[in-house]
């Protein structure tokens, strides 16, 4: 009994470590890109349509001020033509990042990049 219940423990501190060197790694990717997302968007080329409750759109926001990233934000709660433009994209969820008219669902900085570098 004693063995396994070591076992066990054993595991859950390998499966805890795995995962906060995941997000740690997924971290320092999003941070490397950071400069360069900065010095690719101009202004008005990303806005963002968020929602007050959303822990993605916190994080999303910190992350472009943490960088100097320029953007605008909307907030579909406070704005109505924020919450109809969010409506006729039909999306599920926020945040909905646009990218020089293109929307994307959710906040990730490598699609963030790729977008940024398309012509157009």
């Amino acid at each position: 009994m004693a063995a396994s219940k070591r076992t066990l423990i054993g595991l859950v501190v390998i499966v805890v470590a795995v995962g906060a060197g995941q997000q740690w790694l997924a971290r320092r990717s999003a941070d490397r890109l950071g400069p360069t997302v900065a010095s690719l968007a101009q202004v008005g080329d990303i806005r963002m349509i968020s929602s007050q409750t959303c822990g993605y759109c916190i994080a999303a926001r910190q992350w472009f001020e943490r960088h100097r990233v320029a953007y605008a934000e909307c907030t579909i709660e406070t704005d109505a033509s924020c919450l109809a433009e969010y409506q006729a994209l039909g999306a599920p969820g926020t945040p909905v990042i646009r990218v020089r008219e293109r929307a994307m669902l959710g906040f990730s900085p490598e699609r963030l990049q790729q977008a940024l570098q398309r012509p157009g």
